[in-house]
């Protein structure tokens, strides 16, 4: 078992003992640990986080913990679903968000599972933020609303289709010459969201 905590986010194996690995409670731990911190740096009105996931095994569970930690730290949850890591950064400009966590373990086996932190510019947390997050979880420096002040869950999946859009609309990307060009494209989506949203950018471009 295994949980690596650094400033890129926190990683970790399914299974196993509270801080050992990745367990439902090392997850509120460090949500936990990362709602705090944005609600003290954040420079927007809203309570609001982005989530997105991609299509781990372990992903409903982790997902649930995320969020139900996040409302019960009084934050509202827009979850738009499976997501590749740049359409979730983009979500929380585009909500106007103060944060987002984006739940994945990239090129890791099906065992791992991770967090992944950002500001409400929708990039990652800085080192100095980062080390911030780990001590507020070290020294549990977290409180949990109470009922009144508790956030809501807000599902929207229409962030894959509005990235789509939003590459299609840069300058750069000339969408006739593509077509001309008649390629053939094989994708290796390593079995998760990206084998559902390139392809759909692939014939966005056809």
């Amino acid at each position: 078992m295994t949980l690596i905590k650094s400033i890129s986010g926190i990683r970790g194996t399914i299974g196993g003992r509270p801080g050992e690995a990745l367990t439902p409670i090392d997850i509120v731990k460090y949500t936990a640990a990362y709602a705090t911190f944005i609600d003290r740096t954040t420079t927007l009105p809203y309570r609001t986080i982005v989530v997105g996931h991609d299509a781990r095994i372990s992903g409903p569970m982790v997902i649930d913990v995320v969020i139900g930690t996040l409302m019960g730290m009084g934050f509202d949850v827009v979850n738009i679903g499976p997501a590749s890591t740049p359409t979730t950064e983009l979500a929380v400009t585009m909500e106007d968000a103060c944060g987002g966590l984006i739940l994945t373990a990239s090129h890791n086996p099906k065992q791992w599972n991770a967090l992944k932190l950002l500001n409400e510019h929708g990039e990652f947390l800085t080192a100095e933020e980062g080390q911030e997050v780990l001590r507020i979880a070290n020294e549990r420096e977290y409180c949990f609303a109470e009922v009144d002040q508790l956030g809501h869950h807000l599902k929207n999946t229409t962030y894959n289709r509005r990235h789509i859009q939003k590459v299609l609309a840069l300058d750069l990307v000339d969408i006739d010459a593509i077509q001309k060009a008649n390629f053939t494209v094989a994708v290796d989506a390593v079995n998760s969201v990206g084998g559902v949203v390139i392809p759909q950018l692939l014939r966005s471009l056809g």
